[in-house]
């Protein structure tokens, strides 16, 4: 107490008095000191630190030695992934690949790859990622190739890694048909081994030989085998060959190896296999008619033929007989082709044989469908307007012929399931809000 601290004059008043002035501030001090500390819990608490942690904060309350607070707080354990992780891309893709690609300088350009593998790689998946750039990046590619590709085996591990890309990438056959077509003019390098076209059609042949197997493998290799015949139907109609005098024409050997892969399929009927088969005419279908047409042979009426069979004999599910039927229908109107013969204006069934090709088509009550090509298309078609039970309202030409209050427009529920109901208003809302913000 002070007066225990009253020495009267001299020194030791003096030392009694900045005690009593250390003492002033500490009573002044501490109410800051508790407002602080409690004023940090509050941060700890709000910014997630353990409970626990806020022990380990070292706030001297009083005393003549004050030391600054120290906080320890317990490690947090982060996270890796972020935009870029590699969880997001495909294997094997490139994140700087649009960088390293598109630098001005040949040398620049194959810095940022060790190996030929890399780069072809790289340009590969940028394909598949963004095929709208093959027009602008192609030619680029191929020049880099060619100050790259000097050796046979630099050229073989360039034609296996295309086939690769375009048989075991979804939806690449047609980039990867395209981008070998390009090449097969573009390269220079023309070995003893072959050139860049050659080797691309012996390790098809390679395939193309072990399709009886493939056709009768598992799951796993026929699929692998689906992709290759896809591959090669987009070859052929891709692959450009010139003659001597210029002119341009299809790999004749691919047309007759489509063939025998139709053959393997076809012999074994399995649902997968007959699938296959149907993509395969349906994308080339019409060019290979065409091509067996013009050297006198009938060979698409055998395949149809040994379609009808299928049909008829094999243990296929309904879905692929039907898509079968489907086929059969497509190739009878000259695969969806319309050639126009006459001029529209002067137009009529007899001059033009694809006057009726995008005319509706009817059923009669028996259930026989019928166009306006049928001779007895009036008389058909006067019965069916006359079925009350399907147009029991309405004119010829679609006028609402009901009243207000009428029975078929009164027995209509408008109102929507609770569940769709609620699903609208939610997908309104958040609409909303999106529009909003």
């Amino acid at each position: 107490k002070p007066a225990l601290l009253d020495y009267g004059p001299g020194p030791g008043k003096e030392r009694c008095d900045v005690v009593l002035q250390l003492l002033a501030i500490l009573s002044v001090l501490s109410p800051l000191l508790q407002a602080v500390k409690k004023k940090f819990s509050e941060h700890l608490q709000k910014t997630g630190i353990p409970s626990g942690s806020q022990d380990k904060v070292s706030v001297l309350d009083s005393g003549p030695e004050m030391a600054e607070p120290k906080l320890a707080v317990d490690p947090v354990a982060t996270s890796n992934l972020s935009a870029k992780a590699p969880e997001f891309y495909p294997p094997g893709y490139n994140q700087n690949f649009n960088q390293n690609f598109t630098d001005s300088s040949f040398e620049d350009r194959c810095d940022g790859y060790l190996t030929l593998a890399e780069y072809v790689q790289d340009f590969l998946n940028h394909l598949t990622e963004q095929p709208g750039c093959f027009e602008t990046e192609i030619e680029q590619f191929a020049e880099t190739l060619n100050g790259w590709v000097i050796a046979d085996e630099a050229l073989q591990e360039l034609v296996e890694l295309i086939y690769q890309q375009a048989t075991s990438v979804p939806n690449f056959s047609y980039m990867g048909a395209r981008l070998c077509n390009y090449l097969s003019h573009h390269l220079t390098i023309s070995p003893q081994s072959g050139n860049f076209r050659q080797l691309l059609l012996q390790r098809c042949r390679t395939e193309y030989e072990n399709r009886d197997e493939a056709t009768k493998g598992d799951e796993t290799t026929r699929k692998q085998f689906h992709a290759f015949v896809l591959f090669l139907a987009e070859l052929y109609l891709n692959l450009e060959i010139k003659g001597t005098k210029g002119q341009v024409t299809r790999a004749e050997i691919l047309q007759e190896g489509l063939r025998e892969l139709l053959n393997a399929l076809f012999s074994n009927p399995v649902d997968s296999n007959l699938i296959c088969a149907v993509k395969l005419l349906k994308l080339t279908g019409s060019v290979l008619e065409d091509a067996w047409k013009e050297k006198g042979k009938n060979d698409m009426e055998e395949v149809i033929q040994r379609i009808e069979n299928v049909v008829l004999d094999a243990n296929c599910s309904r879905d692929v007989k039907h898509m079968l039927l489907k086929l059969v229908e497509l190739r009878s109107s000259n695969w969806g082709r319309v050639h126009g013969t006459t001029p529209h204006a002067e137009a009529t069934p007899e001059n033009d044989p694809n006057y009726f090709m995008n005319e509706p088509t009817f059923y009669t009550s028996d259930g026989v469908p019928f166009t306006a090509a049928d001779p007895d298309y009036q008389e058909k078609y006067q019965e069916l307007l006359e079925r009350e039970d399907l147009f029991p309202y309405y004119e010829e030409n679609g006028a609402d012929l009901s009243g207000p209050g009428e029975l078929y427009f009164d027995e209509i529920d408008d109102e929507m399931d609770p569940e769709i109901e609620e699903a609208y208003e939610k997908f309104c809302l958040e609409s909303e809000h999106k529009r909003k913000q």
